[in-house]
């Protein structure tokens, strides 16, 4: 798993779907795009789409920083881009560790992240949790 932040949360993807890890980067606006798309960036030569996670979530905007990154991963062979606060580690987590979504949480219509993009919830050595996210789902267009 590939852990990064968003807020104080702490988030995790699958490390075989991520290419790589950039800092911040110009990105250029696309017209009508979804409101969670930052626009696209010339990544070695590559149009790459570049996407919010923080708006995506519905999260509270932060400026950016030098801890501020892009995750470039490609889950169905295709690049995009996710802008993160930052990358924590990677690290492997066992199955036993892992959690389905609580029902409370699934069932629960409130604002913040869907339900429907979470896989599961991991339990950390030291007592935090970390959610699983479905990058296929994340990263559909609505």
């Amino acid at each position: 798993m590939l852990i990064f932040t968003l807020a104080d949360g702490l988030y995790g993807v699958n490390v075989s779907q991520v290419r790589e890890i950039t800092s911040m980067r110009e990105t250029t606006p696309v017209p009508n795009s979804p409101y969670y798309v930052n626009g696209v960036t010339n990544l070695r030569g590559q149009v790459t789409t570049v996407t919010d996670l923080r708006k995506r979530f519905g999260l509270d905007e932060k400026e950016r920083d030098d801890n501020t990154r892009i995750i470039i991963v490609e889950p169905e062979g295709v690049p995009i881009g996710m802008v993160v606060d930052s990358v924590s580690e990677v690290l492997r987590m066992p199955a036993k560790e892992i959690e389905p979504v609580p029902d409370l949480v699934v069932e629960s219509n409130g604002s913040g992240i869907d339900s429907g993009y979470v896989k599961g919830v991991g339990k950390l050595g030291d007592g935090k949790l970390l959610i699983l996210l479905d990058l296929e789902k994340v990263l559909a267009a609505s």
